[in-house]
């Protein structure tokens, strides 16, 4: 996607165009609290099925290293495979951004698979790797140019705004 942003047919307002770090940032925090929300009542709900099970009390804070890989595995998953399936995650979808192949088309499962690998790289070194995203004109973090994807929006800020004011 050469120049400033990619526009969809028809889009007008901010759609298509790259989304900035502030946006990305937003909809991370988001899909970062429902990761650990999700993992907290799945690990309590697994806990007391395996106290049922056991006869006695059991703690998954007692098998740290489990608990981490189990961790990772979810957020590899809440991360990968909605974005495989529909260009974006739960946080994503609240925030209005949508993750694209570097050309606009739609995001293929290898693409959100290395996008979700190669996330972890961004947090080297002090997060420069999203430091990109205030540098580059296309705003893509270093998981980004790796994958060969980019963020954009994926709705009509401006006409949301329109309707939104319209109503008052």
């Amino acid at each position: 996607m050469a120049g400033t942003a990619y526009t969809a047919p028809g889009a007008s307002g901010l759609e298509g165009h790259y989304a900035g770090i502030v946006s990305r940032f937003g909809a991370f925090a988001i899909d970062v609290v429902v990761i650990a929300l999700v993992f907290s009542i799945a690990g309590t709900v697994l806990e007391y099925l395996l106290s049922i099970l056991a006869g006695h009390a059991m703690h998954l804070q007692d098998a740290t290293l489990v608990s981490n890989v189990a961790l990772a595995c979810w957020a590899f998953v809440y991360f990968a495979y909605p974005q495989s399936v529909s260009g974006r995650t739960l946080g994503m979808a609240i925030v209005g951004l949508r993750s694209v192949r570097t050309d606009g088309s739609e995001l293929h499962t290898r693409q959100a698979v290395l996008r979700t690998l190669f996330l972890p790289l961004s947090f080297l070194l002090f997060g420069l790797g999203f430091a990109l995203i205030a540098l580059r004109g296309d705003r893509r973090a270093l998981h980004d140019l790796l994958a060969g994807s980019a963020v954009v929006y994926s709705w009509d800020a401006r006409a949301a705004r329109l309707r939104f004011l319209a109503r008052r």
